[in-house]
């Protein structure tokens, strides 16, 4: 087959000749693509306490403080997770009315305290249904939320409210807790001890939390690099990279996002991103179904010494699955039962 130009010229391309061309640029591509995966790319953070290192067992993060084992958030689960054994305590921080940095998962503490009174959980749900009837942290003062039994809805496992009539809620440890107070208690005890927080607060309020948590990390030094810190709000991360950067963080949703198409493309040496830990869940919907636990992501990001965090995993199954991957930590509700699995393995 030939290509033909006008009269002035003829220019003829033989198809042994296309093929050659089309070849070389095969191998360049390929040269290309091997180099970009062999080239040792920069490390993130040359030193995460978050990586457990090559065929050591992962961590377990305590999500909640163990909400299935014990009452969420309060002084009491990350007392017994600690007790247990568990590596890391997880939770999320707000900002209350009187700029006291507190642990909860919600906005709001009607599903987990008795702020309404001696209803139902499911009474409680349908009245949390319209907003404007929550009890919001952020306009609350710490006084007032430590007046609440923040076990009042928590079912053993025989589903017996066990801490429903508690009176001495303070004592046994049933109050919110607070950041400092969580640093406090076990700062002399467990100084290998790892957090991961997440500032669920945006705006001025979420500026506020990052302060008051590098404020409070100044009292408790040996803490300021054992803690991770992510959020989902883009500003809130600026705040962090910026005037925190002592400050190890996670990475939010976008970079790590960038991250693992980057991993899917192999090219990650493309990727720029400056976080420690990538906490991720096991799959994400993005119209199709991505599997997100697999072991090349890990490697890669192991790479870079970036963790690898997996949430929320409370099935057997599944935990022994993400063991096998080698991923450097499983958080759950269940961290006693992670615990047992874990147990096989060693």
């Amino acid at each position: 087959m030939k290509i033909k130009f006008k009269k002035n010229g003829s220019l003829k391309v033989k198809r042994g000749s296309a093929l050659r061309v089309l070849a070389a640029v095969l191998v360049t591509v390929a040269v290309f693509l091997l180099a970009v995966n062999l080239i040792p790319p920069k490390k993130n953070i040359e030193s995460n306490p978050f990586v457990v290192g090559e065929g050591k067992l992962p961590m377990i993060a305590a999500h909640r403080g163990g909400g299935e084992n014990n009452p969420e958030n309060t002084m009491l689960a990350f007392r017994e997770a600690v007790k247990m054994g568990v590596d890391i305590i997880e939770s999320d921080l707000y900002l209350t009315k009187d700029g006291a940095l507190v642990y909860n998962h919600d906005s709001y503490i009607d599903e987990t305290s008795n702020a309404n009174g001696d209803l139902t959980l499911d009474e409680v749900e349908e009245l949390c249904k319209d907003k404007t009837k929550r009890h919001y942290i952020k306009d609350m003062t710490l006084a007032e939320l430590e007046s609440y039994n923040f076990g009042y809805y928590f079912e053993d496992e025989s589903g017996e409210r066990i801490y429903k009539n508690a009176t001495d809620i303070a004592e046994l440890g049933l109050q919110i807790a607070t950041v400092d107070k969580l640093f406090e208690e076990f700062y002399e005890t467990n100084p290998d001890l790892l957090f991961i927080v997440e500032i669920k607060d945006e705006g001025e309020r979420g500026y506020e939390a990052c302060r008051i948590l590098n404020d409070t990390l100044n009292e408790y030094p040996a803490y300021r690099d054992r803690i991770v810190v992510g959020t989902f709000h883009d500003e809130i991360e600026t705040e962090l990279k910026t005037k925190y950067p002592s400050l190890m963080r996670g990475a939010p949703t976008g970079t790590a996002a960038k991250f693992i198409v980057t991993q899917l493309l192999g090219v990650n040496l493309f990727d720029n991103g400056d976080f420690a830990c990538l906490q991720i869940p096991t799959s994400y919907d993005v119209g199709i179904e991505l599997s997100l636990d697999r072991a090349t992501f890990i490697r890669r990001a192991h790479r870079r010494n970036i963790a690898v965090q997996y949430w929320t995993i409370n099935d057997e199954d599944e935990m022994r699955r993400l063991i096998e991957l080698g991923c450097d930590c499983i958080m759950t509700d269940n961290p006693k039962l992670l615990s047992e699995v874990l147990k096989d393995y060693e």
